[in-house]
C-alpha cells in the first residue's frame, strides 16, 4: 500500500466487466462515489445492478477492470487482494444492509450489531457499549435486549443499519434497504441510513428499483444491459 494524500473519492471502479456464461451482467462500467456522497444505482432486473455492488465491495471478483478504495493510509486494489483480504476490507471498512437485513434471529439487537467488532478482536463488552450507542443513535434505545422478531420490520432495518456502521465503515453498500417496508417506514429508514452515513462524512451506495428511495440520494446512476445509461444530478451534485 503506498501513502498518499488522502482523496476525496472515497470509492472508484473503472472499466469493470463480468459476464455469467453469455450474460454479460457489466459492459464495462466506470464508477466513483466521494467522501459524504449518496449514489444511487437504479435499472430494470438484470441490468447488472447487483453485480455492480458486489464487484465494487469485493464480494464478485470482475472479469476485467479495477476497484480502488482510498483511505488515510493510501489506495487499496480491492480486486487485487486475496479472498482473504477482501474478506478483512469488507469486515473493517465497508458496511452492508440488505433486504431482509440479514440479522440473526438467535441474537438480541445489541449482539447482531456487536458482532461485527466481535470478529475485529473487540471483547464483548466494549463492542456491545458501542453498539447501544449507535442503537440509541439510530432511535432504538430501550430495545437493545430484544430479538430480531420482537422487533418491527423498520425497528429491524435500523438494527441492520447500525450493524452496517458500528466498525466506522468508510462505504455502506445498501441493496433494495426499503424493499420490505411500507412507504413511511421507507422514508423513516433511508433518513436513518443517510444521516448515519453522509452526515457523518462517510459515503453510500444504494441498490434500489425506488424512485423516491433513489430521490434522496445525491446521485443517480441508471443500468441497461451491464451499462451506465444515465447519471442525474440530485441536490445539485454533478453527475458522474
Amino acid at each position: 500500500m503506498t501513502l498518499t494524500t488522502q482523496s476525496p473519492t472515497a470509492l472508484e471502479a473503472t472499466r469493470l466487466t463480468k459476464a455469467y456464461g453469455p450474460s454479460v451482467a457489466l459492459a464495462g462500467v466506470d464508477f466513483r462515489v466521494d467522501r459524504g456522497e449518496s449514489v444511487a444505482i437504479m435499472g430494470a432486473s438484470g441490468s447488472g445492478k447487483t453485480t455492480l455492488l458486489h464487484c465494487l465491495a469485493g464480494i464478485v471478483v470482475p472479469d476485467s477492470g479495477s476497484v480502488v478504495l482510498n483511505t488515510s493510509q493510501g489506495r487499496v486494489d480491492v480486486i487485487g487482494l486475496d479472498e482473504a483480504g477482501r474478506s478483512r476490507l469488507r469486515r473493517e471498512s465497508f458496511g452492508f444492509v440488505f433486504q431482509q437485513g440479514l440479522l440473526l434471529p438467535e441474537l438480541t439487537a445489541v449482539e447482531n450489531v456487536a458482532l461485527p467488532l466481535m470478529l475485529n478482536g473487540i471483547d464483548r463488552r466494549a463492542a456491545e457499549q458501542t453498539a447501544a450507542m449507535w442503537l440509541t443513535a439510530l432511535g432504538l434505545a430501550g430495545f437493545e435486549s430484544r430479538r430480531i422478531g420482537q422487533l418491527s420490520g423498520g425497528q429491524a432495518q435500523r438494527v441492520a443499519i447500525a450493524r452496517a456502521q458500528t466498525t466506522g465503515a468508510a462505504v455502506v453498500f445498501a441493496d433494495e434497504p426499503t424493499g420490505a417496508l411500507d412507504s413511511a417506514t421507507s422514508a423513516e429508514v433511508m433518513d436513518a441510513l443517510i444521516l448515519s452515513t453522509t452526515e457523518r462524512g462517510r459515503s453510500l451506495v444504494v441498490v434500489t428499483h425506488d424512485e423516491s428511495v433513489a430521490a434522496r440520494c445525491s446521485r443517480i446512476l441508471r443500468l441497461a444491459d451491464g451499462r451506465i445509461v444515465n447519471g442525474e444530478i440530485v441536490d445539485g451534485v454533478s453527475a458522474r
